[in-house]
């Protein structure tokens, strides 16, 4: 066995190479996803408040070399941040051109040097994209070299967003429309012509016609294999349906019909299990396995939802939450955009304690914290991030840690492979 002294210089070690990700998506004018752009901070002291933006890339380098960007990205594209020390080095193609999408920040003068860079970037199979562009930017002279320009909705007016579009928009210059806040703005951007959107506007509902969660085949099949069995295993089974945002939400759904009757509340998958009994169980998955296991993969939205799940279940331990089941909230937080329902709608459905149904609804308890911190990570809001984790009096290290083992955890989930 380690000794507590070896114990702790390996989780020192580890916490030296740790990396506090977060990553906000790039969606198509069908939502979606595009491409993640990337956001990163070096450390719990160090997260570039002092403008450091060469130090910031170098980092998000670092780190994306150290995590893998088909993790961070889930095989979508990845979009860095890129000043001008990073581009005239090509530090950039350590990446993989096929994934990386170099961003020119605004602060880049487009000299010789840049745009011969640029050139050879192109060359290399790398996309440029030119970062927060407006009126009169005085990087116009790379618009030829750019594969995409990002126009900022909170910088610019609507007409001169059309006179851009008008302007620099064509085949092969997509324009994107970034801190696009609210359903409005993305229909208007779409008719301005933009064809690539960024911003929270897509976790809110739009419609009340609910649509089905999309299913992963894996985990269907892995439940049929499950209860064929002589002896069902309920941990088995409790970890399968964890991993299936569908499932999870059918399961629910189910227990709250008449038949049941039931008065108390649902406070875990496991408490769900033991209400049906094994012959319940076995019934139950056989119709819900067979009735979805031709869906498609699950989408991002519910890759997203597995990952604010896993991520309030590993930090639970270290949060006081009396019976309330961490993992149900993360999961049901984007249920309402999954269903694209109101949240409201979404848990008259289901039978969840109050405590959940209270933070869900806005109000505030004791798995509060679990919401904002799991929010805050998402924003890549470190500033909030740190305030939260002082007050519980939790490393940040920690809440970085759990982040990452619930990406990992969420990818492995939806690609089929077991969870480590």
């Amino acid at each position: 066995m380690e000794s507590t002294g070896v114990k702790a210089e390996k989780a020192n070690e580890r916490n030296q190479y740790l990396r506090y990700v977060a990553r906000q998506p790039i969606l198509s004018a069908n939502e979606s996803v595009y491409g993640y752009e990337l956001l990163f901070r070096d450390g719990v002291e160090d997260c570039f408040r002092s403008g450091d933006s060469d130090a910031a890339s170098r980092s998000t380098l670092d780190a994306s070399i150290l995590m893998g960007l088909d993790v961070l990205c889930d095989g979508r594209r990845a979009f860095i941040n890129c000043t001008r020390d990073i581009l005239l080095k090509d530090y950039i193609t350590l990446l993989p051109p096929a994934q990386a999408t170099i961003e020119i920040l605004e602060t880049i003068e487009p000299d010789d040097l840049v745009v011969a860079a640029c050139k050879r970037m192109r060359a290399a199979g790398y996309l440029i994209a030119l970062d927060d562009f407006t009126a009169n930017d005085p990087r116009e002279s790379l618009a030829d070299l750019a594969d995409i320009i990002k126009v900022d909705m909170r910088s610019t007016s609507l007409e001169e967003r059309a006179a851009i579009v008008k302007r620099l928009g064509s085949k092969n210059c997509r324009m994107l429309a970034e801190k696009v806040e609210t359903r409005e703005e993305f229909v208007a951007a779409k008719q301005a012509g933009f064809v690539l959107f960024q911003g929270y506007f897509f976790r809110r509902p739009e419609t009340m016609h609910a649509r089905e969660i999309p299913a992963n085949q894996v985990n269907y099949l892995r439940l049929l294999q499950a209860i064929c069995r002589p002896q069902l295993d309920t941990r088995e089974l409790e970890n399968i349906i964890k991993g299936e945002a569908s499932l999870c939400y059918r399961l629910l759904r189910y227990l709250n019909s008449p038949i049941f009757g039931l008065a108390s509340e649902i406070h875990s998958i496991r408490h769900a299990l033991a209400m049906l009994g094994e012959r319940e169980i076995r019934r139950w998955i056989r119709l819900a396995a067979t009735l979805v296991a031709c869906q498609n993969k699950s989408s991002d939205l519910v890759l997203s939802a597995l990952v604010r799940a896993r991520f309030c279940e590993v930090l639970a331990p270290k949060i006081k939450h009396g019976n309330s089941d961490p993992f149900l909230l993360g999961l049901l937080s984007l249920m309402d955009v999954i269903l694209e329902v109101p949240i409201g709608m979404v848990l008259d459905g289901i039978s969840v304690d109050h405590e959940t149904r209270d933070v869900l609804l806005g109000k505030e308890n004791s798995l509060t914290p679990f919401y904002q911190l799991m929010v805050a990570q998402e924003k890549a809001d470190w500033d909030t991030v740190t305030l939260i984790a002082g007050r519980l009096h939790i490393p940040e290290t920690l809440i970085a840690e759990c982040r990452w083992e619930a990406m990992q955890w969420a990818r492995q989930m939806t690609a089929g492979a077991p969870a480590q």
